[in-house]
């Protein structure tokens, strides 16, 4: 079945903001260790629930002025970025991957990334149910993506591994950690997805895109002990295998000429 553009892009915003609602859910649910089933949605601090107005991705936080309506406690920022990051990731992935089952399947992994990403902006733990399940989940996929299962295999071998002798090197020489155990699990999820042919990207623009946010945090932090605040790497590692899925095959087809 065919749908065109003018259509399938919109709808690709708006599945992704919904999406994105959902997500904002996953994470404040595991946070709180509450049911993402029960009870409904509503303010964390007084308890409201929410009516269907209240619950409309970004709208609701632009018509509720970011307060809740029954205690005016502020909605925090998280809530519509998380949607708006979900809304364009899910726009990209319609334009580079059309109407197809690798949209949808990307779409999915997004989600878990989204997901596991603001949990570890939160706690600094990338969490195992995400993690590990995604990573079988996304070596079957590789039955079905324009990827071999054998590089899926081996993307997620090498990707883990890598990160599972960086952990213990600099732990032998620091003797302290300096590489989470979360970061070596979601590389299996990663490296299966991608394919050892997206190591290279995925490795690069996360360590790149870490070292930038970590310059410009100890820069502008009034902290005086910057220097020792931990940064969860699993967001940059998200993101990189982010940018080699929509971005890529284009990257490797420019660089071969």
């Amino acid at each position: 079945m065919e749908i065109p553009d003018s259509l399938f892009y919109p709808a690709s915003v708006i599945l992704g903001l919904c999406l994105g609602s959902f997500y904002n859910v996953c994470v404040h649910r595991y946070l709180t260790q509450q049911s993402i089933v029960r009870p409904g949605s509503h303010c964390p601090g007084c308890r409201h629930h929410l009516s269907w107005w209240e619950n409309i991705p970004v709208l609701s936080y632009v018509l509720l002025r970011g307060k809740c309506s029954s205690c005016s406690q502020k909605i925090s920022l998280m809530y519509p970025a998380v949607e708006i990051i979900s809304g364009t990731l899910s726009l990209l992935l319609a334009v580079n991957f059309g109407f197809s089952p690798a949209y949808f399947i990307y779409l999915f992994f997004m989600g878990l990334l989204i997901t596991a990403s603001f949990i570890d902006l939160k706690i600094y733990i990338l969490p195992d149910i995400i993690t590990l399940p995604g990573a079988v989940l996304a070596f079957l996929a590789s039955f079905i993506l324009p990827i071999s299962w054998q590089d899926s295999l081996l993307g997620a071998l090498i990707g883990s591994g890598m990160f599972l002798a960086l952990q213990r090197t600099y732990r032998a020489i620091k003797k302290i950690e300096g590489l989470g155990t979360g970061d070596v699990k979601i590389m299996l999820l990663l490296g299966a997805l991608t394919g050892w042919q997206g190591l290279p990207i995925l490795i690069f623009s996360s360590s790149a895109l870490g070292l930038i946010f970590s310059v410009f945090y100890i820069k502008t932090s009034r902290t005086p002990k910057a220097l020792q605040t931990p940064v969860p790497f699993g967001p940059f590692l998200a993101l990189g295998a982010i940018i080699y899925i929509i971005w890529g095959e284009a990257f490797w087809q420019w660089y071969l000429g």
